[in-house]
């Protein structure tokens, strides 16, 4: 009976010790933040020209959140983005641009011409065409779990056209040679491979396609002419991924002139290839 007495007055004690503790704790709870007023230094037209592309397109200011909590404001660093998207969108377009304020707790960033120009083209908006866009701001807290929204603004912006990132084959031919394509790789004096020629678009002469080729697991280039591995000026011998031998995203990355080769997808299958010289890019879709 003695050791019964004993268990439970030692269970009681640990039982009130936590109880005690658990009212002396002050839980923090968060209470929001104000939504931040976004401005900007132009109003309804921001000017974009390619002679001042390194001048600033707009200057965006806002004011601070003042995310608080139970215990007070908090003393996190804030981290902003500034969000674009066309009118209607509702900043959900599947090519939203996002621009990050790289300078912690500052309350403005401006953009220039160059970078607003290029957000823009990214968007596959046609250059030289006015737009309807609009910018908001997102002030998040911490791991982005807390987080709120400004005003919109809205604008009219005109992209202008700039010189291709990469230039594209003098020779106005394109064609695809690899391990992962059906003929394997080309050989010096080999006949072009109809079935692996890439199309150049006729109002856009930056971009080539080919709409269905079957690949296989491995590796590919592109060549300006089949069955030649040297450079004629002004092309090169080749155009291949802007980084080391087969370690590209497999489903599109950054070309360059003389790059290295790109792998081919895991999964073999008739794909779609597009390559656009004017943003330096290749792609491709499994049909």
């Amino acid at each position: 009976m003695k050791s019964k007495f004993k268990y439970f007055f030692v269970l009681s004690t640990i039982l009130l010790y936590f109880s005690s503790c658990k009212k002396d704790e002050k839980q923090v709870t968060f209470l929001g933040g104000t939504e931040p007023v976004l401005s900007a230094s132009v109003a309804n037209v921001i000017p974009l020209d390619n002679a001042t592309k390194s001048e600033p397109a707009a200057t965006f200011t806002w004011t601070n959140p003042n995310f608080k909590f139970n215990t007070g404001v908090s003393s996190q660093t804030v981290t902003y983005t500034l969000e674009l998207d066309t009118t209607g969108a509702n900043f959900k377009g599947a090519k939203k641009q996002t621009i990050p304020v790289t300078v912690q707790g500052a309350l403005n960033t401006s953009i220039t011409q160059d970078a607003l120009n290029a957000a823009l083209l990214k968007m596959d908006l046609e250059d030289s065409v006015p737009h309807n866009i609009e910018f908001r701001l997102k002030a998040a807290l911490g791991s982005t779990a807390a987080f709120v929204y400004s005003n919109v603004l809205k604008f009219k912006a005109t992209p202008y056209d700039i010189p291709p990132v990469v230039a594209p084959p003098a020779a106005g031919t394109l064609y695809i040679t690899g391990s992962a394509t059906p003929k394997g790789w080309m050989g010096g004096g080999d006949a072009p491979v109809v079935s692996q020629k890439f199309v150049q678009d006729a109002k856009i002469p930056t971009l080539y396609t080919i709409d269905r080729i079957t690949l296989q697991p491995g590796s590919y280039l592109l060549v300006p002419r089949y069955g030649n591995w040297s450079a004629v000026s002004p092309d090169p011998e080749k155009y291949g991924w802007d980084g080391k031998n087969n370690e590209n995203n497999q489903l599109g990355d950054a070309l360059k002139r003389s790059g290295g080769d790109i792998k081919a997808p895991d999964a073999a299958g008739d794909y779609k290839i597009v390559v656009d010289f004017k943003k330096g890019q290749f792609n491709l879709t499994k049909l």
